[in-house]
């Protein structure tokens, strides 16, 4: 890969020149590289895993860049060389993360983090036998990251379940066994 300065040559030829070289624009600057073809390996399960999850998220951006204000959001995270597609597609690449669950007295309070945005957390609270007591959306507290769920009963031998969702769906389940 060669980044090209100042050839007057090459400042209006993008694309390929037959099976050789790429000529191309990132960030403002000129790059050509050898020109890649096919490989001619199978792919590994990771890969096609890999690729699956790529297709669902390219799809989910799609989609996103219908909705005028998801589309600004995405727009605004964007840095230099990306755009909203490209933070759309980051963001359905990755679930959210759920670090920490707690009590305070009857109150859930659960630590929830995305790169971007969670969208809702919901708590279920099961009994011994795994019937569902109760179940709800939790609130998110003011420093954006803590949300908190108000439980009328805490069951011994019961578990509590949440569910962490971001804005294009991916989940993240953590269970807590009570006391």
């Amino acid at each position: 890969m060669a980044i090209v300065k100042d050839n007057i040559l090459l400042q209006l030829v993008r694309g390929s020149l037959g099976d050789q070289i790429t000529i191309y624009e990132r960030n403002g600057q000129i790059i050509m590289a050898k020109k890649r073809g096919p490989s001619k390996k199978k792919p590994t399960k990771k890969q096609l895993e890999a690729r699956y999850k790529m297709q669902v998220a390219a799809a989910y951006a799609m989609v996103i860049l219908e909705d005028p204000e998801l589309k600004a959001y995405y727009k605004s995270l964007a840095g230099p060389g990306q755009n909203a597609y490209n933070m759309a597609v980051k963001d359905a690449y990755r679930s959210p993360e759920i670090q920490n669950i707690q009590f305070e007295e009857e109150t859930v309070v659960v630590t929830a983090k995305n790169e971007f945005r969670v969208a809702e957390v919901n708590v279920r609270v099961l009994d011994a036998a795994g019937s569902i007591l109760e179940r709800g959306k939790a609130v998110l507290g003011r420093n954006g990251v803590d949300w908190y769920y108000k439980v009328a009963s805490r069951p011994p031998g019961g578990k509590l379940i949440i569910v962490a969702v971001d804005l294009p769906g991916n989940e993240t389940v953590r269970e807590m066994k009570l006391e």
